[in-house]
């Protein structure tokens, strides 16, 4: 049955969007990590803008034309999450006041590792990301495309972005911890059919 449905689950359009996420992140990185002058710099932002464009469509287009998939679940917030993380890392080496918030990435990431594990073992999981999520990496998207295209903005406002970034990601945190752990948890029960 695999065998036979392979291309519909593997080749589908929001899949190749996110694995096209995924092969950027090394494209940009060496933009980025080289740039001298702005055009360099422009183009290094304009590579996130695409994949910030490809994360937009890409599920609208799976729930639109019903290429929804098992792999799509897993590969759409692995690519989203190691770009937010490639992001931030890159800029960090300029900008040290965003070390905190690859920590605080990390902690929230690492959470949803755990907590979606131990959820998925009892037979839960969360349908999607939650609202909250999808506004924390809106707003991270946006923010650090600016920090890129724009290497020469003053400290005062670097900090002022990092910690919008940072209240929007600690706000994320706590609505993603209510959903695994809240008295009004959001976890649905994993359905055994097969068909």
């Amino acid at each position: 049955m695999f065998i036979k449905n392979w291309k519909k689950e593997i080749l589908t359009i929001p899949n190749l969007l996110s694995l096209l996420r995924l092969a950027l992140i090394p494209v940009y990185v060496t933009v980025y990590m080289h740039a001298n002058e702005p055009s360099h710099y422009y183009l290094a932002a304009s590579i996130l803008a695409v994949s910030c464009l490809t994360d937009m469509v890409d599920g609208k287009i799976a729930r639109r034309f019903q290429m929804i998939s098992s792999l799509g679940k897993i590969l759409d917030p692995v690519a989203d999450k190691a770009t937010q993380f490639t992001m931030i890392l890159c800029l960090g080496f300029r900008y040290p006041v965003l070390w905190n918030l690859i920590g605080l990435f990390v902690i929230k990431e690492s959470f949803q590792l755990v907590a979606g594990g131990i959820a998925l073992k009892k037979g839960y999981m969360l349908e999607g990301a939650l609202p909250a999520g999808k506004v924390c990496t809106t707003v991270l998207f946006i923010s650090l495309i600016v920090l890129v295209m724009l290497p020469s903005l003053p400290v005062q406002t670097v900090d002022t972005i990092a910690a919008i970034d940072g209240i929007f990601m600690t706000l994320s945190f706590a609505n993603y911890i209510h959903a695994y752990f809240g008295t009004k948890q959001m976890l649905h029960k994993i359905s055994n059919d097969k068909t």
